[in-house]
């Protein structure tokens, strides 16, 4: 299996002044976390990291230091998430069927749920890791107010991995580049594109390290599963 990580942002709402995946989480860079990850799991083949060319330095300092034997390439990143990972499909090698695509942010997620994604990806186009919204949901307006409150039963909290034929992904970046669209993941372009995308069930603790309160608790999770272990 094929795994493209997005690792180009800058961490703004981390009120850093780099890119957060060079923080250190347990004395390890929390990108450093991601890959061990995805070492660990029995799928994949090959990764690469979509990084922006200022980060090359670290990240490379990163991959000497794990000695992963898992072949990794460095992609030159783009201005927007979608930009990015768009550079990313491009750069798959040519007999890459099928690829799988994780946030570096998303630092906590196990080898088990890397293998259960590449597996659900043997029977469908496209999916998305993903939980059941436990909070009830409203609906606001530009005033605050309340417009609706959706049955709760049908929201599900959209993680990475996501994984995609990329054949079909490949065509739908090509159409979003071509319509305008702008979206916040690539399930929105396959289900712009009138695509299915499935949920695989994801991870409690595979949240998205975005702010210094996430960076404490992925502590905790991480002292938890070390202490376990």
């Amino acid at each position: 299996m094929h795994l493209l990580i997005p690792a180009a942002g800058v961490g703004r709402r981390m009120g850093s002044d780099r890119n957060k995946l060079l923080l250190r989480l347990k004395n390890e860079p929390l990108l450093a976390w991601t890959l061990q990850a995805a070492e660990a799991s029995q799928q994949m083949t090959w990764i690469g990291i979509i990084c922006q060319s200022v980060d090359e330095p670290d990240i490379k300092t990163i991959l000497q230091d794990l000695a992963l034997t898992t072949p990794i390439q460095l992609i030159q990143g783009g201005s927007t998430r979608q930009e990015s990972v768009y550079n990313g499909l491009q750069a798959l090698p040519t007999d890459a069927d099928q690829v799988l695509i994780h946030d570096g942010a998303r630092c906590l997620a196990t080898p088990t749920l890397f293998d259960r994604c590449a597996e659900a990806l043997q029977s469908c186009l496209g999916f998305v890791a993903a939980v059941p919204v436990k909070d009830t949901i409203k609906v606001v307006d530009d005033t605050a107010t309340v417009q609706n409150t959706p049955d709760r039963s049908t929201l599900w909290a959209a993680q990475t991995p996501q994984g995609f034929q990329v054949e079909q992904l490949k065509a739908a970046h090509a159409q979003g580049i071509a319509s305008g669209w702008t979206v916040t993941d690539d399930a929105a372009l396959f289900e712009r594109c009138g695509l299915p995308v499935k949920i695989v069930l994801g991870e409690e603790t595979n949240f998205k390290v975005t702010t210094p309160e996430d960076l404490k608790i992925a502590e905790m999770v991480l002292s938890d599963r070390l202490d376990e272990s």
